[in-house]
């Protein structure tokens, strides 16, 4: 492969940009169909739609009632991805998630074994409730989440493409609950906290959600269109000062780099992966918010989703009442500088 010349370069970087002019169009009109359904929860939004822009799955944090389910459904019906549901409960077996074989007979009497996919067969699947289940069927889920294939009976079987992982847990409800391990909730790209919505948001919802015709949102995209779009948002260049704006966001978030209140406070910081999850959805965001370049505004506006469940707090400062949004708080207001 030879070297690139000037012209070539310039040729590229227009093709980059076009295509960044048209992601930016059918961005805006998934926004569009996500609001006829979706009142309020602006962020809940972004945060989501970033996580499936840039490839990834996310773990959707909040009490039940607050939409996260018609969140899901509505994202796969306008993105036009397959979607598929799984309530978890502590009797959840790990083959009611990825599959089983099943023992057929033909006419001749000859048995042999067939793969009868589960529900995790799709392109959108929303894991409801996820600590509700034991670790194990949790496990089997995140592993089909980090190597896209699901092994059963010694055989790999691929999942769909693309693949997203919208799983919810409820924060309140610790009785009957299976919290995460840590290595399991670092595969989820951000965490998304759903608030309750604001009250104009609220007065909207109890309009139009109670009459006989609910709003409904219709496809955005042709099939495939996603995959091109996240294709793209990793050609995105991504400038010197953003790329270190990232580095330091998330070592100053890891005890033992210098930073004297995150060595009181913090007892083990962000991996590797949340400075990659920074790369991909500042590039999202950009796009998102209509622009062509990410900034370091989207880096320090991601830094709560893609950083609060990639650390946790040492027991004085817990015992103190801070929490990691405070903590990341900090390091943010101290980015800004």
């Amino acid at each position: 492969m030879g070297v690139m010349t000037s012209t070539e370069a310039a040729l590229d970087e227009k093709a980059v940009i076009a295509a960044a002019e048209r992601a930016l169009a059918d961005i805006a009109l998934v926004r569009k169909e996500v609001g006829k359904v979706i009142f309020g929860q602006e962020s809940v939004v972004e945060q989501t739609m970033l996580a499936i822009l840039s490839g990834g799955h996310a773990l959707l944090v909040g009490v039940p009632g607050l939409a996260k389910t018609k969140l899901v459904a509505t994202l796969g019906s306008v993105l036009g991805l397959a979607s598929s549901r799984i309530q978890f409960t502590p009797d959840l077996m790990p083959s009611d998630i990825l599959g089983s074989e099943v023992m057929d007979q033909d006419e001749n009497g000859k048995r042999s074994f067939r793969f009868v996919p589960g529900p995790i067969f799709t392109q959108l699947l929303m894991a409801d409730e996820i600590n509700r289940a034991s670790p194990r069927t949790q496990s089997a889920l995140l592993q089909a989440m980090q190597e896209y294939h699901v092994t059963v009976a010694g055989r790999a079987n691929d999942l769909p493409r693309p693949f997203h992982v919208l799983a919810t847990q409820n924060p309140l409800e610790q009785e009957g609950t299976y919290p995460l391990p840590e290595a399991q909730l670092d595969r989820f790209l951000l965490q998304v906290d759903v608030g309750y919505p604001d009250l104009a948001a609220e007065r909207r919802i109890l309009l139009e959600t109670t009459g006989t015709a609910e709003a409904e949102a219709s496809q955005a995209i042709p099939e495939g269109r996603l995959q091109e779009i996240q294709t793209l948002i990793r050609q995105m260049p991504i400038g010197e000062t953003v790329l270190d704006a990232i580095l330091a966001l998330v070592r100053s978030a890891r005890p033992g780099h210098g930073n004297a209140r995150t060595d009181k406070q913090v007892a083990w910081g962000p991996g590797p992966r949340a400075g990659q999850a920074l790369m991909l959805c500042a590039r999202a965001r950009a796009l998102y918010e209509g622009r062509l370049a990410p900034s370091v505004d989207d880096v320090l506006a991601l830094a709560e989703p893609v950083l609060q469940h990639r650390m946790a707090l040492t027991f004085s400062a817990r015992a103190e009442g801070i929490s990691v949004r405070d903590v990341i708080a900090s390091l943010v207001t101290q980015a800004r500088g």
